[in-house]
Order: C-alpha cells, then sequence, then structure tokens
C-alpha cells in the first residue's frame, strides 16, 4: 500500500476503530469540559479533516484496515499473475476503489488497489490504458496518474451535480500527462444503447490517436476491477 499512499495515511487506518475513535471523542469532550488541554481534540479533528476517515461516506468500522489490505492485496497479485503471464484474466470482486487518494478517504473507498495493481503492471508494461466505465467519475486514479504519460485513464461517468464532482472534458492531464487523461462526462437517464454507442466510439481513441504503443489495458466499473480488454456491461440504465 505504500507504494501509492502516505505512510501516515496507512498508519492512519491500522489506527483508527470505531470504539478508538468513540474513546478518544470523549476523552476530548472530558478535557474541554475539564477546561484541560484541547490536543486530543485538534489531533482528532486534524485527522479526520485530513485523511477524511469517518466522514458521512467513508466510516470507521471494525476491521476496516484488514478490509482494505486484502483488497489491496488481491489487485496486487492479480497484477503479479498477469506479469508473469500465468493468467489472462484477472478479476477482484472486491476491488474497484477508484476514488481514494494518496492520503484521503473518497466515496466508501479507502485504498486505492487499481492505482497500486498498475503500478505493478508497470513494472513489465511500458504502458498501461484504465478504462474505468463506473457511474461515478474515476478521480482517484485519474489524479494518481495526471502528469505521466505511461498510463491513460478514460473514464465514462455521469456528471454534473453528482459526486465527486469532477471528470471534466477539459480534465486531460498535466506535464507529460497531457491528453492522456480521457474522460466522457455523461448526463442521468442515458440508455444502454446510447451508451454503447459512444463506449465502442471513445473506447477505441487511445489507440488511433496517441496511445498506440500501450502493451495492457484495465477495466473498472463499479466496485470490481478486471484487468481485461475492454467490455461494457449489461446494464447501464441510470436513473
Amino acid at each position: 500500500m505504500s507504494a501509492f499512499h502516505s505512510p501516515d495515511y496507512i498508519q492512519h487506518l491500522k489506527n483508527v476503530a470505531p470504539k478508538l475513535l468513540y474513546d478518544q471523542r470523549e476523552e476530548a469532550a472530558n478535557r474541554e469540559l475539564a477546561q484541560t488541554s484541547s490536543a486530543a481534540a485538534i489531533s482528532l479533528a486534524t485527522a479526520r479533516e485530513d485523511f477524511k476517515v469517518g466522514e458521512n461516506d467513508c466510516p470507521s468500522f471494525s476491521g476496516m484496515f484488514e478490509f482494505s489490505r486484502i483488497s489491496a492485496g488481491a489487485s496486487i497479485d492479480a497484477a503479479i499473475k498477469l506479469n508473469h503471464k500465468s493468467t489472462d484474466i484477472a478479476i477482484n470482486w472486491a476491488g474497484g476503489l477508484h476514488h481514494a487518494k494518496k492520503q484521503e478517504a473518497s466515496g466508501f473507498c479507502y485504498v486505492n488497489d487499481i492505482v497500486l495493481a498498475i503500478l505493478e503492471l508497470l513494472k513489465y508494461h511500458n504502458r498501461v490504458l484504465y478504462i474505468d466505465i463506473d457511474v461515478h467519475h474515476g478521480d482517484g486514479v485519474e489524479e494518481a496518474f495526471y502528469t505521466t504519460n505511461r498510463v491513460m485513464t478514460v473514464s465514462f461517468h455521469r456528471y454534473g451535480d453528482f459526486f465527486p464532482g469532477t471528470g471534466d472534458l477539459k480534465e486531460t492531464g498535466a506535464g507529460e500527462g497531457l491528453n492522456y487523461s480521457l474522460n466522457v462526462p455523461l448526463k442521468k437517464g442515458i440508455d444502454d444503447a446510447t451508451y454503447l454507442n459512444i463506449y465502442s466510439t471513445v473506447s477505441v481513441l487511445p489507440t488511433l490517436i496517441n496511445f498506440d504503443a500501450y502493451d495492457f489495458d484495465g477495466l473498472d466499473h463499479g466496485r470490481s476491477k478486471a484487468a481485461i480488454p475492454p467490455r461494457c456491461r449489461s446494464d447501464l440504465m441510470w436513473s
């Protein structure tokens, strides 16, 4: 996990637990009432603000770090198997946590297994093409590789007044990664036929424009991460 996430963030995931948070809040409240040191309250508030764990969409829960480790480990192991050609297709049904940032939880995602898997793939492959067809923008993966030309991210997602609020057409990368981030923002209510037509057209663009040298691709749809050639899920009606 440290290949992408910051050491402080990983340590926080190890330490945090519902009972611990409750105890820290109770201790901080008691200290405040006693008009003594508020260091505990400040520390807790700072950690929560910095790492977003304990926020509404990223609650703490028992076994959170263990779950994150298993989820990330499965995707990394999938990438290793693909690198060593011991399989052609690898799927992590507990993966696809594409919102997690380097030191911030987001959208029920704590550890970004996709970024970790791509980093593993890059050890053996010159370039990786990542295609995300979750209803939400794959902001965490895009951000992680926004300034490199070794990973091209393509995201099909609902856009507008909708989480996470990113994924505009104008988000195309920066520095060496300019034009290596491709976003396809879609309106609410798109039907399967329209989606498939857009997907079939756009998904071939990387090979036709500026990513003809890629030698590996990955697909993320919702809570699953599949390192397979681009495919479209059967039900894409958004409401």
